[in-house]
């Protein structure tokens, strides 16, 4: 198998472990509280992470870790308005909201790069709007606090990524990753310690969902990440990361029993479209194609 199938392959299996968290979460929250359950999260994929890049993060300059602290401080915070928002609306609902930060990214650098905005953008930003109308409007033209507090997440993540790229060539990129999930990890469990009653889980269904939010969503789907970044070209990476939303649905539908209404459904297709279109750019792909088949078609003889 080629190792660009591979690579594909490896992030596909990656979204969708980042897809399931929503519902991991959801069955978490039922019985520990917000922050002991990031907090466990967190620390326990720090660890599993550490472990396998041990000489990475031992070697990690002051610089690294100045910037990893930066960044677990604002992971922290998009861990928590998500986990907050998945308390009070569905798995789908948040796995559609918080894919919308491929869309913020763009508006972020439009305010604060003062990089001129695309067509393209401004019609995908007018089908998120829209999108997150049908999704989330009640009939009284009123959105649920989860759906929110998603957003502000979804945004947060916007910021994560433009820091992330602002930072991530000043260093080991994988230490990095590895020492944020700790500092992420000692801000939930201080605020766990602050407000709440920090626990183990103490039932089956807890520690599944702990278990299955450290170890596979986070330090596994981290690792798959660092191993096949560099061999995924950027439009590929970007139409399988669009995927998550989707595959948040189907297991939300599939393990919760979830269904959207038929404006729901209308609304998750228009984001999962402006999501599409934000991280690719369909001409260029179209003509690539092109240029493929002509590439191969048989000379006439």
């Amino acid at each position: 198998m080629r190792t660009e199938i591979k690579a594909d392959l490896m992030m596909l299996g990656a979204t969708m472990l980042w897809a399931s968290s929503y519902l991991f979460t959801k069955v978490g929250l039922q019985s520990l509280e917000t922050f002991n359950l990031i907090a466990l999260r967190l620390l326990i994929a720090f660890l599993l992470s550490a472990l396998v890049f041990h000489k990475r993060v031992r070697n990690a300059s002051w610089s690294t870790l100045s910037s990893a602290f930066v960044l677990g401080s604002i992971l922290f915070l998009c861990f928590v308005f998500i986990t907050f928002g998945v308390r009070s609306t569905s798995a789908s609902n948040a796995g559609f909201l918080v894919g919308l930060s491929v869309i913020f990214v763009p508006i972020l650098s439009i305010l604060f790069l003062k990089k001129r905005p695309e067509a393209r953008l401004l019609l995908c930003i007018g089908l998120a709007i829209i999108g997150i109308g049908l999704l989330t409007l009640t009939s009284s033209l009123t959105i649920n606090q989860g759906d929110i507090y998603c957003l502000l997440g979804s945004l947060l993540f916007a910021v994560h990524m433009l820091v992330t790229g602002s930072v991530v060539k000043q260093g080991d990129a994988i230490a990095l990753g590895v020492l944020q999930l700790g500092f992420a990890g000692l801000w939930a469990l201080s605020f766990s310690f602050l407000m709440e009653t920090p626990k183990l889980p103490d039932t089956f269904d807890a520690w599944t969902s702990i278990l299955g939010l450290s170890v596979l969503c986070s330090a596994v789907a981290f690792v798959l990440q660092a191993s096949v970044q560099k061999y995924a070209s950027p439009t590929r990476t970007a139409l399988i990361f669009g995927m998550e939303p989707l595959f948040a649905a189907i297991f939300a539908f599939v393990f919760a029993g979830e269904t959207l209404t038929s404006r729901g459904y209308v609304g998750a297709a228009l984001l999962l479209l402006s999501v599409f279109l934000a991280q690719t750019d369909v001409k260029k792909l179209f003509d690539g194609k092109r240029l493929a088949v002509k590439k191969h078609r048989p000379v006439s003889k």
